[in-house]
């Protein structure tokens, strides 16, 4: 499929503006959870809670403005999403950090946009040259790297990345974070990003609310905790797949897939306001590295054998100058 220029532009800025939101959603979590010290929400509820909150407004949206059902042959792409997004990667990646670190976590789940991108190739048939899966591997080693870097940094016990069953937990939730971004993609063209996120969160809705009000706090619970859990809700499950699925769409499921290697910079970014979290050159100097492997591996990104719009134009010319040619001498032929 071949993708228009501009659109491919704003598929890119739609896809930045959705790993941004995603991005605050780690400051945001750690506000509404507390911390060991200082326990607020638990993981559980704020995995699930975030959920049916984004369900309920979902079926709100889709009320006010009218959405017809989708189609039948819709019913699928869109339960590949609510597996992946909805409940497979936050199930998942909740039992794995019960046993790993955060920091350990983060190292596989850095493989996220390498997975996407291999999803979308396979699923979309969405093909590329060798220099954008170079330059996507490369981003996602310096990730990798980075998020060993913090981790040795961080000098408490626990933090050593040999293998654990657990890793087995956040391979299957990059898997399935990954179908389930694809998929949504593959739906949004015909029936809208918007209404894509609105029917994934409300097709949730039987499993997460129950659960919500099962697991519904008794004890006092911060402002702050309950204004990350908004967030989460609103902009992490909602209103970021606005973005999201509409820039995967536009710019290609493949090439837009590469932004999300910017998440965890961004999301140390954002915990420095809101956690008062130092910031250090080393961030920012792996931080310029990754965004440079985004940019070459989107300049890479067409496929070698692909045709560009002026190209037609010359190939009729050519075929055009040996015609005339031809006219003008016969008798060489």
């Amino acid at each position: 499929m071949k993708l228009d220029l501009k659109d491919e532009t704003l598929g890119m800025w739609l896809g930045v503006l959705g790993v941004a939101m995603f991005a605050v959603t780690l400051p945001m979590t750690r506000l509404a959870t507390g911390t060991q010290e200082a326990p607020q929400l638990s993981p559980w509820f704020v995995t699930l809670g975030r959920a049916a909150l984004a369900g309920l407004l979902s079926a709100v949206f889709l009320l006010v403005t009218r959405s017809p059902r989708p189609a039948a042959h819709q019913w699928k792409s869109l339960g590949v999403a609510v597996l992946g997004n909805c409940i497979g990667f936050p199930l998942l990646l909740a039992y794995a950090l019960r046993v790993v670190t955060a920091s350990h976590a983060a190292v596989v789940t850095a493989l996220l946009p390498l997975v996407t991108a291999a999803v979308a190739a396979w699923v979309l048939h969405q093909r590329a040259r060798l220099g954008f899966w170079v330059c996507a591997v490369a981003g996602s080693l310096l990730v990798v790297v980075f998020s060993v870097l913090r981790a040795s940094q961080t000098g408490h016990a626990g933090t050593g990345f040999g293998f654990e069953w657990a890793d087995l937990l956040l391979v299957g939730a990059v898997i399935a974070a990954s179908f389930g971004y694809i998929y949504g993609a593959q739906v949004t063209p015909s029936l809208g990003a918007e209404r894509v996120i609105c029917w994934v969160c409300v097709m949730a809705l039987p499993f997460t609310l129950p659960a919500t009000l099962a697991l519904w706090p008794t004890q006092p619970i911060a402002t702050t905790s309950w204004l990350g859990f908004v967030y989460v809700g609103m902009f992490s499950m909602w209103i970021g797949f606005f973005a999201w699925y509409r820039g995967l769409a536009l710019g290609g499921a493949l090439r837009v897939s590469q932004t999300q290697l910017l998440q965890p910079f961004l999301s140390i970014l954002a915990s420095i306001p809101i956690l008062d979290e130092p910031l250090d050159l080393v961030t920012l100097g792996f931080a310029v590295a990754v965004v440079a492997t985004v940019v070459i591996g989107k300049r890479l990104s067409q496929p070698a054998g692909a045709v560009h719009p002026a190209h037609p134009a010359k190939a009729a010319a050519r075929k055009i100058a040996p015609a005339a040619a031809g006219k003008a001498s016969p008798r060489g032929r």
